[in-house]
């Protein structure tokens, strides 16, 4: 093969996943996007780790950069106005990770960066725990709303269970 026809594969391969991550993004949830924020964070931090690592400075304060501006989103998209103590709370836990991504970023620490990816992984995980709760609390609503019919002597007469 061609080093021309694995550019244009490599290129057509890219294309494909941007188009996918473009669906995934334009047909999630708010809670998903959320999710979807928190995974590209963390998914950044472990990237400017090995980047620091490495001693390659540029990438390590790039990828450190993505992580300030998914950080600077998620500070601006909380609403204070319907919950002002969690959001004050947050917004302090988002704070104090970006001052510890500003200190990795500028001693190239590594300690900070994952002082800074622990709050984030920390996050994540109670973001999945909440959606768990919220999907399985819109389960039992849609449930409680099914008109089903009792079971009759009937029913349960047809049903057999063979060993």
């Amino acid at each position: 093969m061609s080093g021309a026809a694995i550019v244009g594969r490599d290129a057509m391969n890219g294309q494909a996943a941007n188009s996918y991550l473009k669906t995934k993004v334009l047909t999630a949830t708010p809670e998903q996007l959320q999710l979807m924020l928190y995974d590209g964070a963390i998914r950044f931090c472990d990237q400017a780790r090995v980047a620091i690592q490495e001693k390659n400075w540029e990438q390590s304060y790039n990828l450190i950069t993505r992580v300030q501006r998914i950080l600077v989103e998620m500070l601006c998209t909380l609403k204070h106005d319907v919950s002002p103590d969690l959001c004050g709370k947050l917004a302090s836990l988002y704070n104090f990770a970006y001052r510890k991504l500003i200190d990795a970023s500028i001693n190239h620490d590594v300690a900070a960066l994952q002082e800074a990816v622990d709050v984030l992984r920390f996050q994540r995980e109670t973001w999945v725990l909440l959606l768990d709760k919220l999907s399985r609390a819109k389960a039992t609503d849609a449930a409680r709303k099914l008109d089903l019919p009792a079971p009759d002597a009937r029913m349960e007469a047809s049903i057999s269970v063979r060993g």
